[in-house]
């Protein structure tokens, strides 16, 4: 799965740590999705996207892999 996490939180000018705090989890986590070692909940995808004021879809990508 393809994101846009590190774009978006570029035009919103927030690091990883402030996204991981408003997502509640650590940065850990928002660093692995990032690198795409990590795919998140359904319910955590909507919390960033919340964060974005975006939908799921325009931050999420399937990949034909997925």
């Amino acid at each position: 799965m393809k994101n846009s996490i590190k774009v978006e939180r570029a035009i919103k000018n927030i690091t990883q740590d402030e996204l991981a705090k408003l997502a509640g989890v650590s940065r850990q986590t928002i660093n692995a999705m990032e690198l795409g070692k990590y795919v998140p909940s359904t319910v955590l995808a909507m919390k960033i996207a919340k964060v974005f004021d975006k939908k799921v879809d325009d931050i999420f990508k399937l990949e034909d892999t997925d």
